[in-house]
């Protein structure tokens, strides 16, 4: 898992976060799959590119529908509330 605070939601931003994602893996030799919604910053040639060039398979919702987002959503909440992630994440920082 990799992260990075901004106060924006910019390809670069995002770009950060995929890098240290990538750095932080252990096992490059299994299939990893990146799924997000349709925003820009995912979409962007740079971003599509840094996932290819780590064999990164990417899945993408259809029609820009956050129904159909809801599952990872839902991972997201348990990670905030569950499991307290936005202290640990406060904790690194």
């Amino acid at each position: 898992m990799g992260f990075n605070v901004a106060d924006n939601m910019n390809t670069q931003s995002t770009l950060t976060a995929l890098k240290n994602a990538i750095k932080q893996r252990s096992d490059k030799g299994s299939v990893l799959i990146h799924h997000s919604d349709r925003g820009r910053q995912y979409c962007s040639d740079q971003y599509q590119k840094l996932l290819d060039q780590n064999n990164i398979k990417y899945s993408m919702t259809q029609n820009s529908n956050p129904y159909e987002n809801a599952v990872t959503e839902r991972i997201n909440g348990i990670l905030k509330q569950e499991f307290n992630l936005i202290s640990l994440i406060s904790s690194l920082l």
